[in-house]
């Protein structure tokens, strides 16, 4: 009984096979979902996310923009934080893994120090400058002092009172 189980199983699983193979590109085009440009869980997804909330945020409609932004800053975070795993899981086993995780990574960390920065300034025009501060050091963070967008974070904590030392914007510190 147990013989006829296990050849009628693998009798279905080869006509499976036969049959996925069959149709390879539709197999691939549901595989691939997750690529596409204006929804799934990819960069571009999230830049269309973004551009809805500024889309909002032009409009006047700024808690549609805030929603629109923070949905998009949780999908850049578990991006980030997904490549990061992908790429510590593959090291020392095949090096150009890693380095495609990386490269998405910092990407996804461009894309949620950008969206940061949006949500912080959507933050300051609400009247909530408080709630800004930590997206603003969060930039900082990810991004380091010197970069242009750890720049901007630093001006608007020295525009909101939050810091009073100006930085030089990586020269030399001042007396």
């Amino acid at each position: 009984m147990r013989r006829q189980f296990a050849a009628f199983s693998l009798s279905a699983l080869a006509a499976v096979a036969t049959g996925f193979s069959a149709l390879p590109s539709q197999a691939d085009e549901a595989q691939k979902v997750l690529e596409s440009p204006s929804s799934g869980f990819n960069l571009n997804a999230i830049e269309a996310k973004v551009a809805q909330g500024d889309a909002a945020a032009s409009a006047g409609n700024l808690q549609q923009a805030k929603a629109d932004y923070d949905s998009a800053r949780e999908a850049a975070q578990s991006l980030t934080r997904f490549y990061r795993n992908l790429s510590g899981s593959f090291r020392g086993l095949d090096a150009r893994i890693p380095r495609e995780m990386d490269q998405k990574g910092r990407s996804a960390l461009e894309l949620q120090a950008s969206i940061d920065l949006r949500l912080a300034s959507l933050l300051r025009r609400m009247n909530q400058p408080a709630t800004a501060v930590p997206l603003l050091v969060q930039v900082i963070q990810i991004t380091t002092p010197a970069s242009p967008s750890g720049q901007k974070a630093y001006q608007s904590l020295l525009e909101l009172g939050f810091v009073t030392t100006p930085f030089a914007g990586g020269s030399a510190a001042g007396n």
